[in-house]
C-alpha cells in the first residue's frame, strides 16, 4: 500500500492518528458537513423506521475512499439510537465469523461491513438469508450426515462500504434497500472541515489558510484532516502555533502538495503518461508497471481525483492525459488536443 499524505485510505494510519480522526469524527445530522441528498434521504428513512418501530432497511455506502462512509454509518448508528459492530470484508473469513458476529446482535443493532465487496463468496451466500429472513442457515456435520439448522436473528440492519460497486454480487447488492453514492465536496465544505477540526484539536488557523489547506485536500475530508494535522506540527516546531497563509504555503511546500493537491506520486504518473506515451492512451496494466504500483491502487487512489479535476480521462484505449494536466505540469498540449467544448486548444 502507498505510504502518501494524500493517500485517501485509512489503512497506514499511525494509532494516533487514528485516535484523532475518531475524535473529529461528527456524531449527528448536524455536526456532518456535506453530503446533503445523501442526509436528507437518510434522515427520511431513519424517521420512517422509527415512527414504525422497525430496523432501518440495510443500506449499501459506495464511493471513492476517504470521503465519510465509516463516519455516516456511526451518525447512522446515533441517529437510531443504535449500538454498531465495525468489521470488515478481509477480517470475515469464514461463514463461521459471520454467524458469529450476527448471532451476538441484539435487536435494531446496526453491523457495519466496511470492504464489503471483499468478502468471500461462501460469506456472502450466508448472509442473503441473514439480510432477507433474519435466518441464519448452518450446515452441521459434512458428507452424508451432514444437515442444516437455521437459527432465527434479531432484526438488525447491515450497513455495507464499498469502494467497487461493481465487484459485489448482484444478489447481495440487491438486498440493500438504500443505496447512496458519497460525492467528492466542494472546496467550501472542506474548508469548514478544517475549521471545525481546528476548533476541535484547538488549532488556530485564520480563514485564508483554512482555504488554501481546502483547496490541496483532493476534495476529501480525511487528507484535509491529515494536511491540518501536519501543518500543525510544523507551526508548533517552526512557528508560534498559529497557522496563517504564510505557514500554510511554507508547510505545503515542504509536504510537496501542489496548488491542486498533487504530491509527487501523482505528477510521476501523469508525467510518464504526456514523457512516455505522448499524453495517451496509455493501458493501467502498463501504467501499474511504470510506476511500480498494482493496478487497484491505480484505480483506487489516483484517477478519481485525477479524473475529478480534469486531469485525466479513462477511453476504451487506455487512460489519457488531458491538456489541463499538460499545462499543469508546464507542457504544452499537443497540437490535435482538442477542449471540452470541441474546439481546439490552440484556438
Amino acid at each position: 500500500m502507498i505510504d502518501r499524505i494524500v493517500n485517501p485510505s485509512a489503512e497506514n494510519e499511525e494509532s494516533r492518528d487514528i485516535e484523532l480522526e475518531v475524535t473529529l469524527r461528527p456524531r449527528d445530522f448536524s455536526s456532518y458537513i456535506g453530503q446533503e441528498r445523501l442526509k436528507k434521504n437518510i434522515k427520511l428513512a431513519i424517521d420512517a423506521a422509527k415512527k414504525r418501530g422497525e430496523p432501518l432497511d440495510h443500506v449499501l455506502l459506495h464511493g471513492p475512499p476517504g470521503l465519510g462512509k465509516t463516519t455516516m454509518a456511526s451518525v447512522i448508528a446515533n441517529e437510531m439510537n443504535a449500538q454498531i459492530r465495525i468489521t470488515s470484508g478481509p477480517a470475515v473469513e469464514r461463514a463461521g465469523d459471520l454467524a458469529s458476529l450476527l448471532t451476538n446482535l441484539q435487536d435494531g443493532d446496526i453491523l457495519f461491513i466496511d470492504e464489503i465487496h471483499r468478502l468471500n463468496r461462501s460469506v456472502e451466500e450466508v448472509l442473503y438469508s441473514a439480510m432477507e429472513d433474519f435466518k441464519l442457515d448452518i450446515m452441521l456435520g459434512k458428507g452424508p450426515s451432514a444437515r442444516s439448522l437455521r437459527l432465527d436473528l434479531p432484526k438488525f440492519t447491515i450497513i455495507g462500504a464499498t469502494t467497487k460497486t461493481g465487484s459485489l454480487a448482484a444478489p447481495l447488492r440487491d438486498r440493500f434497500g438504500i443505496i447512496h453514492r458519497l460525492d467528492f465536496y466542494s472546496p467550501e465544505e472542506i474548508q469548514q472541515i478544517i475549521q471545525r477540526a481546528a476548533k476541535i484539536l484547538n488549532v488556530k488557523i485564520d480563514k485564508l489558510a483554512a482555504a488554501e489547506l481546502a483547496r490541496r485536500a483532493r476534495l476529501t475530508p480525511r487528507v484535509a484532516n491529515r494536511l491540518l494535522k501536519r501543518v500543525r506540527d510544523y507551526a508548533d516546531v517552526n512557528g508560534d502555533g498559529i497557522i496563517d497563509t504564510a505557514l500554510s504555503h511554507r508547510a505545503l511546500k515542504l509536504l510537496d502538495i501542489d496548488e491542486l493537491g498533487l504530491d509527487a506520486a501523482d505528477r510521476s504518473l501523469l508525467a510518464a503518461i504526456i514523457e512516455n506515451y505522448s499524453g495517451g492512451p496509455v493501458g493501467v496494466e502498463t501504467l501499474a508497471a511504470i510506476t511500480a504500483e498494482e493496478r487497484g491502487t491505480i484505480e483506487d487512489f489516483y484517477e478519481p481525483y485525477l479524473m475529478q479535476v480534469g486531469l485525466l480521462e479513462r477511453t476504451p484505449r487506455g487512460r489519457k492525459a488531458t491538456s489541463k494536466a499538460y499545462r499543469h505540469m508546464g507542457k504544452n498540449p499537443p497540437r490535435s488536443e482538442t477542449t471540452r467544448t470541441g474546439q481546439s486548444s490552440l484556438l
